[in-house]
């Protein structure tokens, strides 16, 4: 694997450069947790810390600066950085000028409450304030504490070349924050208001990543469906950036079903490297449910969405996300939850039990379903979505696919897994095929996650 640091390459430099870099900054070690904007982001302050003089480290024995860019979606997300934070306290004591910073979404609602909790806590950045870190790490050499939390209403990173590792995929953040709301949900508060990236700029990161190589770029938002510059929305982005990628494939992540238009659904059935694959998270089956969330949509007119996109796209894989247990969630609402998955026949579902989430609105509302009663009802919804992943992937069973292969195996480096084009995983025998090649399989035999395949 190489690396590019931002757009230069120059290799008789790079011992010049890393000398200067360790002498001037330091290294730094990143840990990031949760979603891939957390990932996205990582990329985006690496590079704000690599042309200020810092030199990223895989070793954390060998860190000057250690940095865990965190998740708050979940109070699961959150206990495991409080655990994380307890385990870097010895190495603190045995390295004092080791600076340790937590950074994104969790610093951005928890704020100064962590420096009390943790008195060797050096850093507090929330996810606006990254073109700060230099600056800040500079303040705690100088015997202080560091801490940028303030929400932007514009900051977008939209001049910053992200510092990639080479890979078969890659991420472009279109936009940031959220302006939906969702009484769940503490993206707003944590990552602020809607603002979206400048058209161009979007495009011509996208072609560039597609001369370098890389064949598959994920755009990334929170919302993308609300993407829109000057008089662009995302459907226009969509094909612009098709456009621009030759035969790299494209796919996006997240869609709210609110705003879900049938000429974004047009636009995917257009071009043919645009994924045949759509995340459209329903959270709950139940109107009364979907109300107390502030989703802005009935169940009559999700479904309705699902059934265009198939009319549009015969071939589309459709995933979601789903909630189980929200406050006021009865056993009829759980049950039109699984009449609901019944019905739409997911190809696959990230299934969660319900987090309070402090500052949202459903945090004023009791939560009245017993943790054993929603672990129950999740395990309903994943045993159903199980059988019905199944059914889907049997009928492929000889089937032909296109796949491109993105890794080894998990389970062993004599096998390849590729995806296929509607984001199904296949696993290969390695053979004389490569990380990155594009193949077309046959698949022998499947499970509810996995299809497995051979090449033709």
């Amino acid at each position: 694997m190489g690396f590019r640091f931002n757009d230069i390459e120059e290799s008789e430099k790079t011992m010049m450069n890393f000398e200067e870099k360790v002498k001037k900054g330091g290294r730094v070690y990143v840990e990031t947790y949760g979603c891939q904007m957390n990932f996205s982001d990582t990329e985006i302050l690496l590079s704000i810390l690599l042309d200020n003089g810092f030199y990223e480290t895989g070793e954390i024995s060998d860190a000057d600066v250690i940095f865990l860019n965190t998740c708050s979606v979940r109070k699961h997300a959150e206990d495991k950085i409080y655990s994380r934070l307890n385990s870097l306290k010895k190495l603190k004591k045995s390295k004092p000028h080791l600076i340790i910073g937590l950074l994104g979404c969790m610093a951005e609602r928890v704020k100064r409450e962590l420096f009390n909790k943790f008195e060797f806590l050096d850093l507090i950045t929330g996810p606006d304030e990254y073109r700060k870190l230099p600056e800040l790490i500079r303040s705690v050499r100088r015997g202080e504490k560091g801490i940028a939390i303030k929400l932007s209403k514009t900051e977008t990173y939209d001049d910053i070349t992200p510092y990639r590792k080479v890979g078969v995929n890659a991420w472009i953040s279109i936009m940031r924050g959220c302006d939906k709301f969702c009484s769940f949900c503490i993206v707003p508060f944590t990552r602020g208001r809607e603002r979206s990236r400048s058209y161009n700029s979007i495009i011509k990161e996208a072609h560039c990543l597609y001369n370098e190589g890389v064949k598959e770029i994920i755009l990334l938002g929170q919302n993308v469906n609300s993407y829109r510059y000057n008089d662009f929305d995302f459907a226009d982005l969509l094909i612009a950036v098709a456009n621009a990628t030759g035969n790299t494939r494209i796919r996006f992540t997240t869609s709210h079903p609110y705003d879900l238009s049938e000429k974004l659904l047009k636009a995917i059935a257009s071009k043919e490297n645009i994924c045949k694959y759509l995340h459209l998270p329903v959270q709950s089956g139940s109107d009364k449910i979907l109300k107390l969330m502030n989703r802005h949509y009935t169940i009559e007119d999700y479904k309705a969405v699902i059934n265009k996109a198939r009319e549009l796209i015969p071939e589309i894989g459709i995933s979601t996300d789903l909630i189980s247990g929200f406050p006021g969630e009865t056993d009829e609402d759980h049950k039109l939850t699984l009449k609901l998955i019944e019905e739409v026949q997911f190809d696959s579902a990230f299934t969660f039990i319900y987090s309070p989430r402090e500052g949202t609105k459903a945090f004023k509302l009791k939560d009245d379903v017993p943790l054993e009663l929603k672990k129950k009802r999740l395990s309903e919804i994943i045993n159903l979505q199980r059988k019905i992943s199944l059914n889907i992937h049997k009928k492929l069973i000889g089937k032909k696919k296109q796949i491109l292969i993105e890794s080894y195996s998990k389970r062993s480096k004599d096998f390849l897994m590729g995806r296929t084009d509607c984001n199904k995983t296949v696993i290969i025998p390695k053979g004389n095929y490569n990380i990155g090649d594009f193949v077309n399989v046959k698949i022998k035999k499947v499970n509810s996650a996995t299809l497995f395949g051979t090449v033709i």
